[in-house]
C-alpha cells in the first residue's frame, strides 16, 4: 500500500501545471521530471511536535499524486536526506558516540549541503573510510560495511525503498581509489532515489516519526530555510534561489533539502503557507539544460502553490 491516496483532484491540478511546464521550458522532456506532491488536510497530522505516535500516524494516509515518482533517478544531494536519517538513528541506538565533530558535520551536510562533511558521516555510518585501492578480501568486507544504510532502510519495511541506493559518497570532483572501484565500471552502483522515497521521508520527519519525536525535530530544525533568501554569491547555490523556495510567498515557511550537478537539479520541501493547506512537494529535473535552468524548480513551485 502506498502512504498516500491517489487523489483525482490533484492529478488534475497536477497535469495542467506539468503541461503548462513543457511549453514553457522546450528543453524539458516528459521522461526528464519526476515528482511527487502531498497535500495536508485538516486536522494536519504534520509538525505537530510528534502529537501522533508511529503507529496512529501511519494510519493516517493523506491525498497525492507522482507523476514518474517509481523511477530510479541519480538524486545528487538530496541524498544526504536519508544520511541525515541513519545518523539519528545510530546516536539513538548508541551505535555511535555524539560530539560537537559529528554535530558540526551534520549541519553542514543538510543547511550547507557540504560534500566534505557529507564525507565524515558517511564514514561514521559505515565504519569506512575512503583511500587506495584494496585487495579482493578487504575490500569485499569495505562494500558490505558501506551497504549498511541500505540495510538499515530496507529494515524499515517502506515499498517505497525497495528500489533505492545510499551507498555513495557526495563529491566535487569525483570519486578515486576504492571508491572509484565500488562505483563501478560504468557507474552502475551509483546511488538511486525516487521522488515518492523521498517525499516518504520527508513526510515521516515532518511527521515526527522518523527515528522519534525529538529526532524528528532535530531534523527539522537542520532542515527549515530562511525566506526570502539573499541572493547567491556567483557559482554558489543557497537551496532556495533556483529551487522551490525562490517562489514562495515571503510568510511562507520553509523545510528543504536540494541536490544539483551538471546534469540534474532536484528539490524536495515542506512548505505552509497562511491559509493554505500545507503540502510536501518533491522534483526531480534531469538533463544538462535542465539543470542549469535555474526557473523551472520556481515555476513549478509557483503553481503549486497556487493549485490547492
Amino acid at each position: 500500500m502506498p502512504f498516500f491516496q491517489p487523489d483525482t483532484a490533484l492529478q488534475d491540478m497536477a497535469e495542467v501545471i506539468l503541461e503548462s511546464a513543457w511549453q514553457t521550458f522546450p528543453s524539458l522532456q516528459r521522461d526528464q521530471i519526476a515528482l511527487t506532491w502531498l497535500v495536508y488536510d485538516p486536522p494536519v497530522i504534520v509538525n505537530t511536535g510528534g502529537a501522533l505516535s508511529a503507529q496512529e500516524f501511519w494510519q493516517h494516509p493523506v491525498r497525492g499524486f507522482h507523476y514518474r515518482g517509481i523511477e530510479r533517478i541519480y538524486p545528487a544531494s538530496v541524498v544526504k536526506l536519508f544520511y541525515l536519517l541513519a545518523i539519528q538513528e545510530w546516536l539513538e541506538g548508541g551505535m555511535v558516540e555524539d560530539s560537537p565533530e559529528l554535530q558540526r558535520a551534520t549541519r553542514d551536510m543538510i543547511v550547507d549541503s557540504s560534500n566534505d562533511a557529507t564525507s565524515l558521516i558517511v564514514d561514521v555510518l559505515s565504519g569506512t573510510t575512503s583511500g587506495p585501492m584494496l585487495t579482493a578480501g578487504p575490500f569485499t568486507t569495505w562494500q558490505h560495511q558501506r551497504n549498511i544504510v541500505n540495510r538499515y532502510l530496507q529494515s524499515l519495511g517502506w515499498e517505497e525503498l525497495q528500489a533505492i541506493n545510499v551507498n555513495q559518497k557526495t563529491w566535487c570532483d569525483g570519486p578515486y581509489g576504492r571508491e572509484r572501484a565500488f562505483l563501478g565500471e560504468l557507474f552502475e552502483n551509483r546511488n538511486m532515489l525516487t521522488t515518492n522515497a523521498v517525499a516518504r521521508l520527508l513526510h515521516a520527519i515532518v511527521g515526527g516519526v522518523a527515528v522519534s519525536s525529538a529526532r524528528s525535530q532535530a531534523m527539522m530544525a537542520l532542515l527549515q530555510r530562511s525566506l526570502p533568501a539573499t541572493a547567491p554569491i556567483p557559482g554558489e547555490e543557497n537551496q532556495v534561489s533556483g529551487f522551490l523556495g525562490e517562489a514562495l510567498p515571503g510568510k511562507a515557511l520553509l523545510w528543504s533539502k536540494a541536490g544539483w550537478t551538471s546534469q540534474v537539479r532536484h528539490d524536495c520541501a515542506y512548505i505552509e503557507i497562511p491559509n493554505r493547506n500545507p503540502y510536501l512537494l518533491t522534483v526531480f529535473v534531469e538533463g544538462p539544460e535542465n539543470a542549469s535552468n535555474r526557473q523551472i524548480l520556481p515555476f513549478l513551485s509557483q503553481a503549486f502553490a497556487s493549485a490547492h
